[in-house]
């Protein structure tokens, strides 16, 4: 039976595309028949033929060496760089929470271990208008366990617990943390990843240092924290 896990972070910009690749790479160079789907994706990229790109897919599908055009791994597509709720405001096409469930099943369906990764982070609006669907509702509708992946700089302390918090308040298991650009020398990092884990009460399963092209994580423990 297939598996999978949500990736959400404490904001955008943290690294959740990168640490995502680094993941479904992982697996599969061991062998494991993995893949990545993303509910809904903004700031597509034009290319010279007039073709929209989505980047975060396209950077997961080369780095993991996913054999899957990157638009086949997205439901929802947007050109605006900005939350998918206010981008299909402005280019139509919403979300149907019934297409991205029937989307992810065919992922399952493809993949032993399928990585869905979110927009943005966990408070983000997808579709905001005669209808409301946030990534928790997606979330709760396939019925995922998540992967919280926290920058381990200043202020990581506050972003990621509350992260942490907000999921496990609205009844989303968390199965770990990623510190992504963790310097172990850095006291102030290491510290950050000392009470990150204290406060919370959820284990940082790996943290990823600048510019990393491993994820530092053992296999079997990956594919335990898969459900």
């Amino acid at each position: 039976m297939s598996k999978g896990i949500f990736i959400t972070a404490t904001g955008t910009d943290v690294g959740k595309t990168y640490v995502t690749a680094l993941l479904v790479k992982k697996l599969r160079d061991a062998g494991v028949n993995a893949g990545y789907y993303k509910a809904a994706l903004s700031g597509a990229e034009e290319q010279p033929d007039g073709s929209w790109l989505p980047g975060d897919a396209a950077f997961v599908a080369q780095t993991a060496g996913i054999p899957a055009k990157p638009e086949e791994l997205v439901s929802y597509i947007y050109k605006t760089a900005v939350s998918p709720h206010l981008a299909a405001l402005r280019e139509g096409n919403p979300v149907e929470m019934s297409k991205i469930v029937r989307d992810y099943q065919a992922s399952l369906a493809t993949y032993d271990y399928v990585t869905m990764e979110g927009s943005g982070g966990i408070i983000c609006p997808i579709r905001w208008d005669e209808q409301h669907i946030l990534l928790e509702d997606i979330i709760k509708e396939l019925g995922l366990g998540t992967l919280v992946i926290s920058s381990a700089a200043l202020g990581s302390i506050n972003a990621c617990v509350l992260t942490v918090y907000y999921l496990q308040q609205h009844g989303i298991p968390v199965r770990g943390i990623i510190l992504n650009n963790y310097d172990a020398d850095d006291f102030m990092q290491a510290d950050n990843k000392r009470m990150i884990e204290a406060i919370s009460g959820v284990p940082v399963v790996a943290a990823v240092k600048p510019n990393a092209q491993e994820l530092d994580i053992d296999v079997q423990f990956l594919q335990s924290l898969f459900k």
